[in-house]
């Protein structure tokens, strides 16, 4: 039985960092890295980042996979990609990083840092009415591991918090809408959106100057899901008529942000080169670990992803 590990030793750590971590949490498993595939026949198992299919050569006795990006649309649909169970291998209670990174932004977009940072820049003694926690919605949308950790705690900190779901789900800690029947709504009570969607054919330039609309004037965006979520545009347009106050974007599109992008110098657009999350060798194997433990009990992936939804 074996692993292979694919590009993961580019993106995090190093071959002897994963070598190293596996052999002290799984010490019965052979670890291969690519492109030392080694018995073809052997490798049951395949952890990769950014997999070029093309390249792989076919694994006769494949039991899963587990991808690293937090999304799977850039090869999800290759007509190469083994017919096995494909596994995300995210923390259970999300990643902390994560949590105060999104708990960073909102807390900044509520106590209008950008404005106050600006007012520095122009000596200003800025002095402005002040917006209490219960006074400000924040609406995520998506609500997996990733967004529960930091909508509880905003939460826990007086804020009104609520969610926007693909589908209908049993009652949550806080208030959850879902379908697109239920989005204008959603969006309508919405102070600060926190995008923590997946990228799908629908959620694809979910915010437009139609789903803007919906927003209260003077709203605010913090899009850490993916670039294509946002409609460069439109954004644009929104911030510069006023509908929308701030936009802080962790992710976005294309990446690497192109120098001539006007979002770069834009005042209302906060701009992060993706760094929301960075997990460790340790983190990511000991998710894998436990993924492969529980296959080989008779379970089944802890994190499985739906190859038709995309996620």
């Amino acid at each position: 039985m074996a692993l292979l590990i694919v590009n993961l030793d580019k993106a995090i750590g190093n071959a002897q960092a994963w070598l190293d971590t596996f052999a002290e949490q799984i010490p019965d498993l052979e670890i291969r890295i690519w492109p030392d595939v080694g018995e073809v026949k052997e490798v049951e198992y395949l952890a990769f980042m950014r997999p070029d299919f093309d390249l792989l050569p076919a694994f006769p006795n494949l039991k899963a996979m587990f991808s690293r990006s937090a999304g799977v649309e850039a090869f999800v649909d290759h007509p190469k990609l083994p017919k096995v169970p494909l596994g995300k291998v995210e923390p259970p209670g999300g990643d902390p990083m994560m949590t105060e990174y999104v708990i960073m932004h909102v807390l900044r977009l509520h106590r209008d840092m950008p404005a106050y940072q600006a007012a520095q820049a122009n000596r200003e003694w800025r002095r402005a009415s002040i917006t209490r926690p219960e006074q400000r919605r924040i609406g995520f949308l998506g609500y997996g591991m990733m967004a529960t950790a930091p909508a509880l705690i905003l939460q826990s900190l007086g804020f009104k918090v609520s969610a926007w779901v693909r589908s209908p789900r049993q009652a949550a800690e806080v208030p959850i809408f879902h379908g697109s029947d239920q989005l204008a709504s959603f969006l309508g009570q919405t102070d600060i959106a926190v995008c923590l969607l997946p990228l799908t054919p629908e959620t694809e330039g979910i915010f437009c100057t139609r789903t803007f609309a919906m927003m209260p004037r003077g709203a605010m965006l913090v899009n850490v899901g993916r670039g294509k979520h946002v409609v460069e545009k439109d954004l644009i347009a929104a911030l510069d008529s006023g509908q929308l106050s701030y936009a802080a974007l962790d992710a976005l599109w294309p990446e690497p942000l192109p120098p001539e992008s006007p979002l770069w110098l834009h005042p209302k657009v906060t701009v992060m080169p993706h760094v929301a999350r960075r997990p460790t060798v340790a983190q990511l194997a000991t998710e894998i670990v436990a993924n492969i433990r529980n296959l080989e009990a008779g379970g089944h992936l802890l994190q499985e992803i739906n190859y038709t939804r995309g996620y």
